[in-house]
């Protein structure tokens, strides 16, 4: 639902933007703190900081922009992000948008505060919640912070019990009920595509889904929801492919007591691969897809953007499009992973079907000697 102009305010209240750059500028000045005590380097850092100069004037963005990369531990996300520039640290609207678990990040209150303001999206786990998949109301939050917003009340129907702890409600008290979202029906949380300043945002995405620290440092399968971010965002977002590596030396899975806390002077490596040439990546995808959901709006009626009816979420040809895309993603990690000089992996581990040995009990050290844990 478009909103009405003069009911819409640009941004959230300014508390609310003060106490989200204190925990941006705080969470990342801490992780800076971290790399500079461990031994950190970085690669394709200036192209992505000139991306991040081209974006800074809010109201000038074309596009949005999608980061992804491996996750290799509970570290990943903030601490790779203290390698950007102080003048960044506290600037939330050119900072990322990040995933969490909702049943990890969002279990109380004070949990749930201090994660919204750190712009991070509460997201059901399916093996925890029955609320979670690929279509679940974050979805359609994280692809309208890509589009050209704001966009008002993005949530979508909620037929099934939650198994996941009720979360309370922390939307910004000086905003109006328009302004939020839920996640599945009982939750409220401030709705951030519904501000101007968060028009063609920042997401990054961890396709991999779990944490996987393997000895050859190969990955896992992705998952299918960063395909749905590239496909139905309106542009093309820019997608810039990134390979870390080293956090898992610093958060080991293995790791002893003090087992909160991190391990000093470790090798850590950030890589930057270049944004991708979006049309020529994804533009064949990206047409068929727009095709469909022409197709779908003519036959059913018009479609909000992030919300599809059931054709566009379980045809045999969006799945076929989505396993595509997701494969394209995969690849483009792939290839910035061999810039740093490693072996190819096992093209087998880029198919789900390689993991389904795992079972109910995919957590801890696997027959390849790799170790998983569920985040």
């Amino acid at each position: 639902m478009r909103p009405d102009p003069e009911e819409q305010p640009a941004a959230p209240s300014a508390p609310w933007r003060a106490g989200s750059s204190f925990v941006m500028g705080a969470v990342g000045l801490l992780c800076r703190g971290f790399l500079m005590m461990s031994k950190t380097e970085t690669h394709g850092l200036e192209k992505f900081v000139k991306l991040m100069e081209e974006r800074e004037d809010v109201e000038g963005r074309e596009r949005g922009l999608i980061t992804v990369s491996n996750h290799v531990s509970v570290l990943d996300d903030p601490m790779i992000w203290g390698i950007m520039p102080l003048s960044y640290m506290f600037s939330p609207d050119n900072l990322r948008w990040g995933l969490g678990s909702y049943d990890l990040c969002f279990t109380n209150k004070g949990l749930s505060t201090f994660f919204t303001l750190g712009q991070v999206l509460p997201t059901h786990r399916t093996a925890h919640s029955d609320f979670g998949g690929l279509f679940q109301p974050t979805i359609t939050q994280a692809i309208r912070l890509l589009c050209r917003g704001p966009f008002l009340n993005a949530s979508d129907h909620f037929a099934k019990p939650s198994k996941s702890l009720r979360s309370p409600d922390v939307s910004d008290p000086f905003s109006g009920g328009h302004l939020t979202f839920s996640t599945n029906g009982t939750d409220t949380f401030p709705s951030p595509s519904a501000y101007l300043t968060r028009r063609h945002a920042w997401v990054h995405v961890f396709p991999e889904g779990m944490i996987h620290q393997h000895p050859d440092k190969t990955m896992r399968y992705f998952k299918w929801g960063v395909s749905r971010l590239i496909l139905e965002s309106d542009p093309m977002p820019d997608v810039v492919p990134m390979w870390i590596d080293g956090p898992q030396e610093a958060m080991s899975e293995e790791r002893t007591f003090p087992r909160f806390l991190p391990r000093l002077g470790k090798n850590i490596s950030i890589t930057f691969g270049d944004a991708l040439d979006g049309e020529k990546v994804f533009g064949d995808l990206r047409a068929r897809w727009k095709q469909l959901h022409a197709q779908e709006a003519a036959r059913s009626g018009k479609l909000e953007v992030g919300i599809l009816n059931d054709a566009l979420k379980y045809s045999d040809e969006v799945v076929a499009l989505r396993e595509e895309c997701t494969a394209r993603v995969r690849n483009a990690v792939l290839d910035v992973r061999r810039s740093r000089g490693l072996v190819d992996e096992d093209p087998k581990a880029g198919f789900a079907e390689t993991w389904l040995r795992e079972g109910p009990g995919r957590e801890g050290r696997k027959k390849d000697d790799s170790i998983v844990k569920d985040t």
